[in-house]
């Protein structure tokens, strides 16, 4: 019987797995018995923001790097495997998966718009409704079409953060909740 249980970070452009968001949902997923694993993209373009060839030059450079990072992995012997995206991040993860077919659970924080071209109906997704990488509007179709539970933050930025450190606080701490949930439902699937 597979019980080993993988968990994948895949951090975003100037968030790294150190930042709040990765941060506790790594600690999340050890919590759970799962064996984290965080992917590096090595030194990505700057200036991407608004420039669609850039951020696909970064995707594509990102992709490089996680395939070659995690091809020594047999996703297939692992009982549950988890990715843990954020930004462009979570573009490679979706992509990732579905190249693969692994199967993940997916926890995709603040997801840039190009991302829902690979993220398929398992996971959720964490918004701020002041994120300027991504409109709520497009979130919010995306999400419905396939049925993933979309959780919006009110004025919180791309990195779910509002300018007021005791709200971001208690922000940090309900997507932890949601996340905790997540991963706790997902990792009881057999």
């Amino acid at each position: 019987m597979k019980n080993n249980k993988i968990a994948v970070v895949f951090p975003g452009v100037g968030y790294h797995a150190d930042k709040p968001l990765l941060y506790y949902s790594r600690k999340l997923a050890v919590q759970y018995g799962y064996e984290v694993i965080c992917a590096e993209y090595g030194r990505l373009p700057s200036g991407i923001k608004g420039d669609a060839k850039k951020m696909y030059e970064a995707y594509e450079q990102a992709s490089a790097y996680v395939e070659e990072q995690l091809s020594r992995i047999d996703f297939s012997s692992c009982s549950h495997v988890l990715f843990l995206s954020k930004s462009i991040g979570t573009a490679v993860a979706a992509s990732y998966d579905r190249k693969k077919q692994i199967g993940a659970g997916h926890v995709y924080y603040t997801p840039v718009a190009a991302s829902f071209q690979a993220i398929g109906t398992e996971g959720i997704v964490f918004h701020g409704t002041g994120d300027d990488w991504a409109k709520t509007e497009t979130i919010k179709e995306e999400c419905a079409k396939r049925g993933l539970p979309l959780f919006l933050t009110e004025h919180a930025n791309h990195s779910m953060e509002t300018g007021d450190a005791l709200q971001d606080l208690e922000t940090l701490r309900t997507i932890m909740q949601e996340t905790d949930r997540y991963i706790r439902e997902f990792s009881a699937r057999q």
